[in-house]
């Protein structure tokens, strides 16, 4: 099976400009992302698509695969799937998005997610992992999902879902937060990208909610590891804090 990670990285973050260029222990946090991904099994190649020449640079300071995609797409989905198309991917090869914001990325992450599509009929994927404490449960800002019997998630959410109507029966670790990696099929990525925003896209700002109000299934894998991702300098100075030797 074809496969290949694409590691989506802009300079110009509303929160955090020039993030993936931020020194992370004596790395740039895409490097050190560009080698965790490296080193997983399952994928035949990593690209880093990055829309700014000063990342270009240091994509090819490291010896990454880059492309210089264009600076207008709304989200990493939408550089994932330039860069699908400008290889001239196969429908059924799988691309995983690499949030380019985990500089601790655990490889055995991306290749639970690439088993998904052991499962031929899969053609969108994700990961999930139980909450840990109620603290992060009740956050905005951490994705809660509820899947089926088969693992195939049926909603995704900040609000905390499902509502505990009888706690003694739901407890903490059966709620599920949302990892932000994605796969998709060659053929659904070009697909999704195409699609026009959604009501509760627009409404949760969770792009995943587009695909499932048009009837697409993704398939949810469990994951235990931790994620560490970048999203303001606070988080930046916790990791290094945390990674600090």
């Amino acid at each position: 099976m074809e496969c290949i990670g694409i590691i989506p990285a802009r300079y110009a973050s509303s929160r955090f400009p020039g993030k993936p260029l931020v020194d992370i222990l004596g790395k740039t946090m895409i490097a050190r992302v560009w080698e965790q991904a490296c080193q997983s099994q399952r994928l035949q190649s990593v690209i880093i698509a990055t829309d700014d020449a000063r990342i270009e640079a240091e994509a090819h300071r490291i010896g990454a695969q880059v492309m210089l995609t264009r600076s207008e797409h709304p989200s990493g989905t939408d550089r994932c799937a330039e860069v699908a198309q400008r290889l001239g991917l196969s429908p059924n090869a799988v691309v995983i998005n690499i949030q380019g914001d985990e500089p601790f990325i655990d490889p055995a992450q991306i290749d639970t997610l690439v088993s998904c599509f052991d499962a031929p009929e899969v053609k969108l994927a994700t990961l999930i992992k139980p909450f840990a404490d109620l603290e992060s449960l009740e956050k905005p800002s951490t994705i809660k999902v509820v899947v089926d019997a088969q693992g195939d998630a049926l909603y995704f959410s900040r609000a905390v879902i499902p509502f505990n109507r009888d706690a003694s029966k739901f407890q903490l670790e059966h709620f599920r937060q949302h990892i932000g990696i994605y796969g998709y099929r060659a053929g659904t990525l070009d697909s999704v990208a195409k699609l026009p925003p959604s009501l509760l896209e627009t409404t949760e700002m969770l792009e995943q909610l587009r695909w499932l109000e048009n009837g697409l299934r993704i398939r949810t894998a469990i994951s235990e590891h931790e994620s560490w991702s970048v999203d303001t300098p606070e988080d930046l100075d916790k990791i290094r804090r945390h990674f600090a030797p």
